[in-house]
């Protein structure tokens, strides 16, 4: 199985960092180019243009290399339906930014019915595959919740949490790469736990392709990944925490992730409640830069508080 998980994680990581070259200067000559926010930090203006949408060649390298070496199994099938699925909306967000020239995609509303039709599309299928259970583990307790007709509820607020966290998280080259390849070996070893072969050599491709992918997405990035890898990736973690029946846990191992979500619901409420900012700006990462930090500097901190997320989730999860 190591040879396996060994041969996946390289595959990926090669077929990404041939291809990607290729993928940037079809898109520069297509100047389909990043939109910066204008309430973001004033230095972050020199990434206007730069190359998105990594997500379009990282994404399927892992999915190609997973189904290479497993095949179709219903826990990889289940999986793919919510990364297949977050990366389309993604997808469809950073099309729309790049044909109208703005930095705003799609409404909240549409994603939000987006993610419900992917709950309906997953418990359908888990159903079909005898993997459904709305039996929740609580880390440390050993205590199992069975949440009966609350579960789909729960297992929405997953995918759309997930997936929305990952997204806050890529505002820095190479920030959100590099913490979910940390997080994806954490959930390999989760994976191996639970004795889900295909979900661990899925986990090794995706690692290997967001590596790949961070050779031309680290500080200074000639690559974005978009909302199209970000939003795939939050997808990826949600189903991987669902199949394996490590709901909670996700909360350990994407603790950067959820640090990111937290910080900008804090600002909002902050705002809305006293008109007074908690942080100079959020996300978080955009709290330290405004604070003086040099963007490789916050990417560095940030993946080694990804890293003691990580070891923490495989402790708690009893690996």
């Amino acid at each position: 199985m190591a040879l396996y998980i060994m041969l996946a994680l390289t595959s990926a990581f090669l077929i990404t960092a041939v291809v990607t070259p290729l993928f940037i200067k079809k898109m520069q000559s297509l100047k389909y180019g990043q939109q910066i926010r204008e309430d973001g930090p004033s230095q972050h203006a020199v990434k206007a243009g730069t190359p998105t949408m990594g997500g379009v060649v990282f994404i399927p390298a892992a999915i190609l290399v997973s189904l290479a070496f497993t095949g179709f199994t219903p826990a990889l099938y289940a999986v793919l339906i919510v990364t297949l699925g977050c990366g389309l909306i993604g997808f469809i967000d950073d099309f729309g930014k790049i044909a109208h020239g703005r930095s705003l995609g799609l409404k909240a509303r549409t994603k939000l019915g987006a993610e419900v039709a992917l709950t309906f599309l997953l418990i359908l299928a888990m159903h079909r595959f005898g993997l459904y259970s709305s039996a929740v583990t609580i880390p440390f307790l050993n205590i199992e919740l069975d949440l009966i007709y609350f579960y789909p509820l729960f297992i929405f607020l997953v995918i759309s949490a997930s997936s929305n966290s990952v997204n806050l998280t890529d505002g820095l080259d190479g920030l959100a790469a590099g913490t979910a390849a940390i997080g994806l070996g954490a959930f390999m070893i989760i994976a191996w736990q639970a004795g889900r072969p295909d979900l661990v050599t899925f986990c090794a491709a995706l690692a290997g392709a967001c590596l790949g992918f961070l050779i031309y997405n680290r500080y200074p990035a000639r690559l974005f990944m978009g909302d199209t890898g970000s939003l795939a990736l939050g997808g990826a973690f949600a189903s991987l925490a669902i199949v394996t029946g490590q709901e909670l846990i996700l909360i350990l191992v994407g603790g950067v992730f959820v640090l990111e979500a937290l910080s900008v619901i804090i600002q909002v409420a902050s705002f809305k409640l006293t008109g007074k900012r908690v942080f100079l700006m959020s996300p978080l990462h955009h709290h330290f830069e405004m604070k003086g930090w040099p963007e490789r500097k916050v990417v560095a901190v940030f993946w080694s508080a990804a890293l003691a997320f990580a070891l923490g989730g495989v402790f708690a999860s009893g690996c």
